[in-house]
């Protein structure tokens, strides 16, 4: 599938610059991660100007830029992709985590049942019309969360997105799960299912409640209804780093992502020049974070 896709130069959650260029989304699935596979690359159309690699197996790397000598590649990110072995049942996932995991994870459900002021409610959506009313309530919610703000990682909102939703749950291939209280909802999780594996896509979450972990609360109820479904081999947490992913993830594998384009001197420039400014901003956050300066510009910015 070719679209336009930013390549861009970012700062924390600031873009600064970003070059659109026409690429094919190579995405591989948990499973092929795992087992390490042979990455096969679509043939491109004379108007496209490369591919958005997401998620290969990091060992595959030079193996595909083998295949593709008169390519170039940047924008490398390699990171642990991580996911959660469903075999067994809930209480087997749980009596993975330590005694004191245990008891935190506890704590923060009772502390957000007791202290957010309301009624508490877990809500499940898997049927096309649920989705239509999962979509009524969850669209509010992700317009405030940090998520769609700073990250551009809000629930998608176009007919075309809904469309999708409602036909993927048309075959049973989604789940969607709201925490309410007194009936308004503090956070959303939504995940769509490809075979034995749950992945996760859209998770947001109220920013007044953040204190409370309603994520978190979420992710748990979620993952309790799952394993009681034994349907499962995989949950996906897709790719990227996290706090959120590491804790509730049972295992991990390398994982890389990074743009291939055409060998032309505007596209060799323009990967040089993310790689070197990345390289730039990741020097300056390490020098800041040994000195200090990293924890005052926080606190600045919290104040």
């Amino acid at each position: 599938m070719s679209d336009m896709t930013p390549i861009k130069f970012v700062v924390g959650s600031k873009v600064l610059l970003s070059v659109p260029k026409a690429l094919v989304n190579v995405s591989l699935t948990l499973p092929e991660v795992i087992d390490g596979v042979d990455v096969s690359l679509p043939e491109l159309a004379g108007d496209q100007d490369g591919y958005r690699i997401l998620s290969a197996p990091a060992e595959a790397v030079p193996q595909i830029l083998r295949d593709h000598p008169d390519m170039v590649a940047g924008g490398i990110q390699t990171y642990r992709r991580h996911y959660i072995d469903m075999s067994g049942s809930f209480d087997d996932y749980m009596g993975r985590f330590s005694s004191k995991t245990r008891s935190t994870l506890r704590r923060k459900h009772r502390k957000l049942v007791k202290d957010i002021g309301g009624d508490v409610e877990f809500r499940e959506y898997r049927t096309p019309d649920e989705m239509d009313a999962f979509r009524e309530l969850a669209l509010p919610l992700s317009r405030r969360t940090y998520q769609a703000k700073s990250l551009d990682a809000g629930l998608p909102e176009s007919d075309e997105a809904h469309a999708e939703r409602k036909r993927l749950a048309g075959d049973d291939n989604v789940r969607a799960y709201l925490l309410c209280a007194d009936g308004k909802p503090v956070s959303y999780l939504y995940l769509p299912i490809d075979g034995a594996t749950i992945s996760y896509a859209f998770l947001g979450y109220d920013p007044d409640h953040a204190r409370l972990s309603p994520g978190t609360v979420l992710q748990l109820e979620a993952l309790d209804r799952l394993f009681a479904e034994e349907r499962y081999r995989y949950f996906d947490f897709t790719e990227g780093e996290g706090a959120h992913k590491a804790m509730f993830g049972t295992d991990s594998v390398e994982a890389c992502s990074f743009f291939l384009l055409k060998g032309q001197v505007a596209n060799t420039m323009l990967l040089k020049s993310v790689d070197a400014f990345d390289k730039s901003i990741a020097g300056a956050k390490s020098l800041a974070e040994r000195t200090g300066a990293l924890a005052k510009v926080r606190n600045l910015l919290r104040s």
